[in-house]
């Protein structure tokens, strides 16, 4: 693979909060076709030689964790959250308990692996794949597993606000002591006060720079409560997007997943690399200089997750 020397930033350096490296787009498979070979090697050598130092695994359910521990195992600079996706939280039901001790083990197992409790949260816009009230009761099961283990929380907010803040008000003797990040923030700016008041900082990825509005609440969130993140393969930021325009790095991309090459990159896959993007249109939107800014958003990040990690 011959890499993006032109693109290259290497005076800035960068920690991805929320990467989800164990979905089978990078193995090249979409639905259930595969187009591809597996390329997630390729992926995080692209990643490296753009400025990433760390990359955080997201976890969303107790079956992924073997994958992510097995691939974070593997790197130094790779690490993983343990919980239970909103979206997802049905595989508590039918044995609760052996499901909360399987989270709990593999964090007790790896702990130098795992810096983070979740993805764990609402999520009121995909109702179809789980009831709000198994959300809520899981959601707030996991606080414990961030006390119990003197973890930050890693947390999904999505059309639920009033829902999600209830449930961590009522739980702040879990939540205030190790904090943690809301990430892929899409809310208002009064939504981010209210997070900003209670300690947590705030993850910025595509999803939260697709319209003017968005641009004008991050504008407002404080540099020292930031932390950027791709989520991908998702959250891509289109040429639709009201950040697009911003945007000074562009990727040799192709558009059928079956023209895929080794120095290419998909257009409908996200990956690690395009968190530059992110950055440069927070950098613009703020009038900032992107290299000061992604430090500042460097050490936000260290300051959670890696303390001990210096």
């Amino acid at each position: 693979m011959k890499p993006f020397t032109h693109l290259l930033k290497m005076q800035n350096k960068f920690i991805d909060i929320g990467a989800n490296l164990t979905d089978s787009m990078f193995q090249g498979i979409y639905g259930s076709s595969k187009k591809h070979e597996a390329d997630l090697d390729i992926v995080l050598k692209r990643s490296w030689e753009q400025g990433l130092k760390k990359i955080i695994i997201t976890v969303g359910t107790l079956t992924e964790a073997d994958a992510a521990l097995e691939l974070a195992n593997k790197d130094d600079r790779l690490y993983t959250t343990i919980g239970c996706h909103p979206t997802r939280c049905n595989e508590f039901v039918s044995n609760p308990q052996d499901y909360y001790v399987g989270l709990c083990t593999k964090i007790k197992e790896n702990p130098s692996k795992v810096i983070a409790v979740g993805e764990c949260g609402l999520d009121y816009d995909r109702l179809h794949f789980c009831e709000k009230e198994i959300q809520k009761q899981y959601f707030e099961k996991q606080l414990s597993i961030a006390k119990d283990y003197q973890l930050p929380l890693f947390l999904h907010c999505r059309n639920s606000f009033d829902d999600f803040m209830e449930i961590i008000e009522r739980n702040k003797d879990k939540v205030l002591p190790n904090g943690g990040v809301v990430h892929s923030f899409d809310g208002t700016l009064d939504q981010a006060k209210r997070i900003l008041d209670y300690g947590f900082y705030i993850g910025i990825n595509g999803c939260s720079l697709k319209t003017q509005q968005n641009l004008e609440t991050v504008r407002e969130i404080p540099n020292d409560r930031i932390m950027i993140e791709t989520d991908s393969p998702w959250c891509g930021i289109r040429p639709s997007h009201a950040g697009f325009k911003l945007i000074n790095t562009h990727f040799p991309v192709v558009k059928k997943k079956e023209k895929w090459s080794p120095s290419t990159l998909i257009d409908s896959r996200n990956e690690p690399c395009q968190i530059i993007q992110v950055m440069e249109i927070i950098a613009a939107i703020k009038g900032e200089q992107v290299e000061p800014l992604s430090s500042t958003f460097y050490n936000n990040t260290m300051e959670l997750f890696f303390k001990n990690n210096r």
